[in-house]
């Protein structure tokens, strides 16, 4: 039996200030630092070696010191390409420090290359090949690269996440994951490149382990299913679900969920109803497009085979609102771009709208393809390190390939759409028309509930704000308040949900104006150069 003790640094890093997720000014407003906590490394902790300490220090939350340097046998780092700066960042101190860094996560897995000066790099499912890395460290290995084999980690081994590393408080939600994967072929995802179109899941014995550490860990409130896709294995989650109606009445619906699904959810009327039981409040869903050419081309059919706003608008009589992506740059995209996606968001009345500007991340179909055409810019996952506090996501960077649209026109449309969806009578408009159509009147209409405490707090502190600290949204905040009250006054808590959220929204959205302005001068006066390009094969 093996009796080494070792300390392992587990080290989040910062993602960049710049991002549609990055919700700052809410969180704060809530009394939070963080919207999520790290669920992939609390999970790696939790494969550890029982003789090895884990030490947690989540860069977006937490104080890092030498001295946690001092302490570490090792450090684990790694995260997604917002997080790529801060990681290299980490990884040269740990050199500095004198201690071994051993890099995951997605980034790495995805570009490798970029993180050579790491002592190990462990690529992949970490289900499949941590282990092989915990046997050559106690061998007495101090550098090596493992892989494991795409798309065959059992997720059914996956341990019981190291909860108890978190700080609650830190965090807006707590994040579980049920399965891996997608069974779609959505050509700029990399999710299937990186877990595969079989969705694996968790056994409901494993999932309901979960939550139940966490109730033992006192918390409660928002659990945020971190599914690619919760319904990608349609049959798993039917199974599950009852089982999680019944876990929430025994423990007085001690959570509140929210997911990203596919919009085929809104074809389902028994499995929105047990989402309903099981206390699902809200739902993320890639729409991308109202444009059947681009979503044929892009490989998203499955969204031209049923009218969006109605779908949308068949999950919120489920008491479930949606927030949304949209996408412009597609090749295949008119000139009508910014009208069109507009029209839908107001149609469908999706107040939380994440429009980004096509992104071709690292090993999906849609970099293999601008690559052949010889259009992929060579920094396509890569950004410059100095830029690290302007550096957004999708919002303010993407297109890094030549377009084949012009350039500033694609901005400007973008920049049409933010501007206008984001303005506040348009935002809080939406807000209301959602709280009309929310069928709220099953379990997840509930006004009381275990986190009833915590969320009086935060509608005191929002009502304070919207009328005294931030009063240039005073006047749409109590019209939508004082119309909820009368029309459906169960909608209260979400439509509080997402004015909190324009917390955040608003001054961001006039961020990323500003972002694109200054993006069109620089293409428009000649500033801005093409980067070279990746040669054709």
């Amino acid at each position: 039996m093996n009796t080494q003790s070792f300390n392992v640094l587990l080290l989040y890093p910062r993602f960049t200030a710049g991002s549609f997720w990055n919700y700052g000014a809410t969180c704060e407003l809530i009394g939070a630092k963080y919207p999520a906590p790290p669920l992939g490394l609390i999970t790696v902790a939790a494969m550890l070696p029982e003789s090895w300490n884990a030490r947690l220090i989540d860069r977006n939350t937490d104080e890092l010191t030498d001295a946690d340097f001092e302490w570490a046998d090792m450090v684990f780092t790694g995260g997604m390409l917002p997080q790529q700066a801060d990681a290299l960042k980490m990884i040269r101190k740990c050199k500095q420090m004198g201690v071994p860094a051993v890099v995951g996560g997605p980034d790495a897995t995805s570009s490798p290359e970029i993180y050579e000066s790491a002592e190990f790099r462990v690529l992949g499912e970490a289900e499949g090949v941590f282990e092989k890395f915990v046997e050559a460290w106690e061998r007495g290995e101090r550098s090596g690269t493992f892989s494991a084999e795409k798309f065959k980690a059992d997720v059914t081994t996956t341990p019981i996440p190291r909860f108890d590393l978190l700080n609650f408080k830190n965090y807006v939600q707590v994040n579980v994951q049920f399965s891996r994967g997608c069974p779609f072929t959505c050509e700029f995802c990399d999710i299937i490149e990186l877990y595969g179109r079989r969705p694996r899941t968790k056994t409901n014995a494993q999932m309901l382990a979960e939550l139940d550490r966490l109730y033992e860990l006192g918390y409660r409130g928002h659990v945020d299913f971190v599914d690619d896709n919760l319904i990608g294995n349609k049959k798993a989650v039917k199974a599950f679900l009852p089982d999680l109606i019944e876990w929430q009445k025994r423990h007085n619906n001690a959570f509140e969920m929210s997911t990203e699904a596919s919009l085929n959810l809104a074809d389902d009327k028994e499995l929105l109803q047990m989402m309903q039981q099981a206390r699902f409040f809200s739902v993320f869903i890639g729409i991308e497009s109202p444009d059947p050419d681009v979503l044929v081309a892009a490989q998203k059919k499955q969204n031209t085979r049923r009218d969006i706003a109605k779908s949308v608008h068949r999950i919120y009589d489920a008491g479930i609102w949606v927030l949304a992506g949209f996408i412009v740059g597609f090749d295949e995209e008119s000139d009508h771009v910014a009208e069109e996606i507009s029209a839908l968001i107001e149609e469908a009345a999706i107040p939380v709208s994440m429009v980004g500007l096509l992104f071709a991340l690292p090993t999906t179909q849609l970099t293999r393809r601008l690559e052949r055409e010889g259009r992929l810019h060579t920094t396509f996952n890569t950004f410059d390190e100095e830029t690290e506090d302007h550096f957004g996501d999708q919002c303010t960077a993407g297109l890094n390939f030549e377009t084949k649209r012009d350039r500033v026109k694609i901005l400007k449309d973008f920049r049409e759409i933010v501007d206008r969806i984001y303005e506040p009578e348009a935002y809080f408009r939406r807000v209301r028309n959602v709280a009309d159509m929310l069928d709220l009147k099953g379990e997840n209409g509930a006004l009381l509930g275990a986190g009833f405490g915590h969320d009086l707090k935060m509608f005191g502190k929002l009502i304070w704000s919207m009328t005294f600290t931030n009063t240039t949204y005073r006047g749409p905040f109590w019209r939508t308040l004082i119309h909820t009250a009368f029309h459906n006054f169960r909608a209260i808590k979400p439509v509080m949900m997402m004015i909190a959220l324009y917390v955040h929204l608003g001054p961001f959205s006039r961020y990323v104006v500003q972002q694109i302005d200054t993006q069109i001068d620089e293409v428009e006066s000649g500033v801005w150069i093409t980067p070279e390009l990746v040669a054709a094969e």
